[in-house]
């Protein structure tokens, strides 16, 4: 019989954090699959959310020494998103490359208008991805490095919970990767105009 011990009782407590996220995860991406996830659209500033978004992961990558800023431009324009789902997905990114960038490594985040749309962008110098593996990283429970486990190596669900909400959004997702000098994730929103006819966010500056 198994002691209940503290180490045990942690272990334990840590499996079944991990099991109920996977859970949610799992609910989360058949709601998306099925277009049954309720999203709620307002005009936003997405510069603002991206600074938001930022400063929350911020503490864990000024812990691994790893440079996180921003590069975006004086006025972007406004863009009718789900800000939640939108601020899920690019934390998503932003921990992805926090984990997968070395000490004194960097992660940036970019923004511009396209066009019609607005391009996103997360890049890191980290360890990058395979040529092998790139085409199937959105895909459920797929794993570049197949050693890690679900402690180090989170659901195996996010990318593709990502993808899905970005397609949600009318947008894409992508991804370019080149070993041993990093990674950049973007993805796309398309811009459409408020019930005023206005796609300017406010110039803070």
């Amino acid at each position: 019989m198994i002691q209940p011990d503290a180490e045990t009782i942690r272990s334990l407590d840590e499996e079944a954090a991990l099991l109920s996220r996977l859970v949610d995860d799992l609910q989360e991406l058949s709601l998306a699959e099925a277009g049954k996830l309720k999203l709620v659209f307002r005009m936003e500033d997405i510069a603002e959310l991206i600074r938001q978004t930022v400063a929350a992961v911020q503490p864990r990558a000024t812990l691994k020494g790893i440079d996180l800023s921003t590069v975006l431009p004086k006025r972007l324009p406004l863009v009718s998103i789900d800000a939640h789902r939108i601020s899920q997905v690019l934390r998503n990114l932003l921990e992805n490359g926090v984990a997968h960038t070395p000490r004194s490594g960097a992660v940036t985040v970019a923004a511009e208008r396209r066009d019609n749309r607005l391009e996103v962008s997360v890049a890191d110098t980290g360890e990058g991805i395979p040529a092998e593996d790139l085409p199937n990283i959105f895909e459920r429970f797929y794993r570049v490095d197949k050693s890690r486990a679900r402690g180090t190596g989170g659901s195996g669900l996010g990318l593709t919970i990502a993808r899905r909400l970005i397609e949600a959004h009318g947008g894409t997702i992508e991804a370019r990767s080149e070993q041993g000098k990093g990674s950049r994730f973007s993805f796309t929103i398309p811009i459409v105009p408020d019930n005023h006819g206005s796609t300017e966010a406010p110039n803070l500056t």
